[in-house]
């Protein structure tokens, strides 16, 4: 039988719609997107592309945490962005968060994101 757990943490924005942050079943946590939010003022982090991937990366190790794991734990990254020549920048920062082995990815463009953001990354990890 599958064990199911929602994760939620105040170290990370508060869903903004009906969803939990993440869902554990078993050893897998299915983390929802996350996006640049400062999760103490619920206000957009965005003077910069790179400062708007920093805090959303931010964001995504806060739930990784609250589930017991950490960055390093993912298995799948799925990123969305609204403008697909940022892509260098977007590497330039995840490598500021990841070390080899890097977990697969898809990057997708996208015309628009929730609050009007330029990127959204949601996760799948696996717990040891």
């Amino acid at each position: 039988m599958q064990h199911r757990e929602i994760i939620s943490t105040d170290q990370a924005p508060g869903a903004i719609g009906t969803y939990s942050q993440a869902v554990r079943v078993d050893r897998t946590v299915y983390i929802s997107g996350q996006i640049p939010l400062d999760p103490n003022t619920m206000v957009v982090v965005g003077e910069s592309f790179a400062k708007a991937v920093h805090q959303t990366f931010r964001n995504l190790h806060a739930v990784c945490e609250a589930a017991g794991g950490n960055l390093g734990s993912i298995a799948k990254l799925n990123i969305y962005v609204t403008d697909l020549s940022e892509f260098p920048i977007l590497n330039e920062v995840m490598a500021e968060y990841f070390i080899e082995p890097y977990p697969a990815r898809a990057v997708v463009g996208v015309s628009a994101l929730p609050k009007d953001v330029p990127l959204e990354i949601e996760a799948v990890m696996v717990l040891d």
